[in-house]
């Protein structure tokens, strides 16, 4: 497709709640937003219907998706059979895992989570490398005909290959590729996921790619024939858990990438935003119906980690470092052996939903205590789709009081703040813990529910403003279009830094970057497009865990004693030590980038505050109690207008709430700022 045919850029995300899709008319600059309920089942009929609701010029489109699919596969056990294919006397790899507790003094904890592959399906084959690559026992290729009757009688699905110290050397998993794949298309090696040492998270990173790998390639290919038969002639890009996006081909060999790929198309949407409005320090808040995601923002660049869990299984892969709570709109409000109440993570969804959606829901949620206070609009209709009905929530939190003798408004109250403090340890988790003054940071609250608790989350954690974003309820959208094309790699190379030379590391480089131009231009990007930003994992000689320290320029001129320095000066701030030990290299990091298309966003509506006034409308607050508080439009809102709280600012999908002692200011942008009242 020609470059000059992309009419517009459509960035979709698929939550567990609502999808929504965002379009970006390059011709015009402006932005057309629609939210809709996320379709059971088949999803790719949900993101088509929603497409079909724009312009038919938006056929010659570029569409970036993110999506839920390889995450709800791993939640949710519902990956393919899987078998592992390991090197001779290694099967019981997955099992012997980490001797470590995850929570030392949990006496309740059950320990590791089951391997993802049963016994019998882990299948041993004869060879052997040393740490350092050398072959100290040949592939023997006359067991893979045994192995694949194995795997043909067992109906294995899908296979994963992990051989040990295939991070030195990928030649024996490759040859094993090469023999499988004719017979079984769904193979995933360890080397094209993640080429470095720990042997049990590199194997098991294979295994659960390789689970998901069917599921997430019918999606791909569903989804193409669907836009294929309505006429779409773009290209399809999917964004991944590092925040940048692929094509759709290399999902199909490496989904598990697209782990928390909503949560960080909403992070990537925070950076441009945090650019746009010369904020150099941030902290996400993503509360949506299901979920709430955090991430840090230090300095402009979101955290990163190489290390998470997914369905308490560990795994390894660039991913920005957000810390996910099941704390949403649509968390059910419900009381635990002891007698306690809690809130969430079980939640409602978007069918049947809280019980004020009138959908056949009858538990209590979040949304239904924030209706009851006064924070949302009783009788209004969400989204041109949804009726808000208060005598359904009254009736649902009701029954949830009388059980601890409170009245409803009591009720509703002791909702919020038991979700308010789950969210409270979250952030918490990713900034102060990892020793951070929340009082630098800006609250970036979106979702669709975010920008109603962000206000008290921020005066609870004394984060001295809060910015609620345009299309907050569907900003994971804006994030998708904001999105690097991006691939990540990673190879293990240990050396002491004491010992180690520019020239040797910028050799050590050369591979990595070949193959990671060679992916972008088989894409059809040029090599002139294409950036390159370089990292090194390093630790002090010995010690279990390692710190990625980003090199300041190319290896070639890279000056090692700065890396050293850098480290020392990172492992001061986070666990306040240093050491003279010396340190060594265990990884070297490799990011390759085409970066995004530069946009800003539309100038919002000017108008004053009495233009923006729209309704007055009861609400209870603890410090206050019931008050009267005036409701605005916020399409109305002008650049400039401030307004003091307590009061309600309403668009078609969200509601931002200022707290008394609170004031809000518009931004030319589309965007509001909350802060305590001088």
């Amino acid at each position: 497709m020609a470059t000059n045919q992309n009419k517009m850029t459509i960035g979709i995300d698929v939550g567990g709640t609502f999808t929504d899709l965002l379009a970006l008319d390059h011709d015009t600059g402006e932005l057309t937003a629609l939210k809709m309920p996320s379709t059971a089942g088949e999803l790719a009929d949900g993101v088509v219907n929603g497409l079909e609701q724009l312009p038919r010029r938006a056929r010659y489109s570029t569409i970036i998706h993110g999506t839920t699919v390889a995450t709800n596969a791993v939640l949710e056990g519902r990956g393919a059979r899987t078998a592992l294919i390991v090197t001779r006397n290694f099967r019981d790899l997955l099992e012997i895992g980490r001797q470590s507790r995850e929570n030392m003094y949990d006496l309740r904890e059950h320990g590791r989570p089951p391997a993802m592959v049963p016994r019998h399906l882990r299948l041993e084959i004869t060879e052997r490398m040393d740490p350092n690559g050398a072959v100290l026992q040949n592939l023997e290729l006359d067991e893979v005909p045994g192995i694949l009757q194995t795997l043909q009688e067992e109906k294995v699905e899908a296979v994963a290959v992990s051989l040990l110290n295939a991070y030195a050397n990928p030649d024996h998993e490759r040859a094993l590729f090469e023999s499988i794949h004719p017979h079984f298309p769904f193979v995933s090696i360890s080397t094209e996921i993640n080429a470095e040492f720990r042997e049990y998270e590199r194997t098991n990173t294979v295994v659960l790619n390789a689970f998901v790998m069917p599921m997430v390639h019918r999606y791909v290919e569903r989804l193409l024939k669907l836009l294929h038969d309505a006429g779409w002639q773009g290209r399809l890009h999917f964004v991944q858990s590092n925040g940048g996006m692929i094509s759709g081909a290399s999902v199909k060999r490496q989904p598990l990438c697209t782990v928390m790929s909503g949560p960080a198309a909403g992070v990537a949407a925070a950076q441009y935003l945090m650019q746009q409005l010369d904020i150099r320090d941030g902290i996400t808040f993503d509360m949506g119906g299901t979920s709430t995601d955090v991430c840090l923002i230090p300095n402009g660049q979101a955290a990163e980690t190489a290390e998470r869990r997914i369905g308490g299984q560990p795994v390894r892969f660039a991913s920005v470092a957000i810390e996910s709570i099941g704390a949403g709109g649509g968390s059910i409000a419900w009381v635990d052996e002891a007698g306690a109440m809690k809130v969430g993570p079980h939640s409602a969804g978007a069918l049947p939903g809280p019980a004020c959606y009138d959908r056949g829901g009858k538990e209590p949620t979040v949304t239904d205590a924030n209706l009851l206070l006064g924070y949302l609009n009783p009788g209004a209709t969400f989204g041109r789709q949804i009726n808000l009905r208060y005598d359904l929530a009254e009736e649902a939190v009701g029954r949830f009081g009388d059980i601890f003798g409170m009245s409803l408004l009591e009720a509703a109250q002791g909702i919020i703040d038991i979700a308010n403090a789950n969210m409270i340890h979250a952030l918490r988790l990713v900034s102060v813990q990892k020793g951070h003054d929340l009082r630098r940071f800006a609250l970036v609250a979106f979702g669709g529910a975010g920008p109603l608790h962000a206000g008290r989350l921020a005066r609870m954690l004394h984060i001295p403003k809060v910015i609620v974003p345009p299309f907050s309820s569907g900003f994971s959208a804006l994030g998708c279009l904001v999105s690097d094309v991006r691939i990540d790699s990673v190879l293990t190379y240990r050396r002491r830094l004491d010992n180690l030379t520019a020239a040797e590391l910028a050799e050590a480089f050369l591979p990595m970057e070949k193959d990671a131009r060679r992916r972008l231009t088989d894409e059809g990007y040029a090599v002139s497009e294409i950036e390159l930003q370089h990292a090194c994992d390093l630790r002090y000689v010995g010690q279990k865990y390692e710190l990625t320290i980003p090199l300041a320029r190319d290896p070639q001129h890279c000056n090692v004693d700065d890396l050293h320095r850098l480290y020392q000066h990172q492992h001061e701030a986070l666990y306040a030590y240093i050491t003279a030990e010396p340190v060594e290299c265990i990884n070297l990091r490799l990011v390759a980038q085409i970066p995004r298309q530069n946009f800003r966003l539309p100038t919002h509506a000017t108008g004053g505050l009495q233009d923006a006034r729209v309704a007055e409308r009861n609400a209870f607050f603890p410090e206050t109690g019931q008050v009267s508080m005036p409701v605005y439009q916020r399409e109305r809102l002008g650049s400039g207008v401030v307004l003091p709280g307590p009061a309600i600012v309403e668009d078609e999908w969200s509601t931002t709430l200022v707290y008394p002692g609170q004031r809000l200011q518009a931004d030319q942008r589309g965007a509001v700022g909350i802060e305590e009242n001088p």
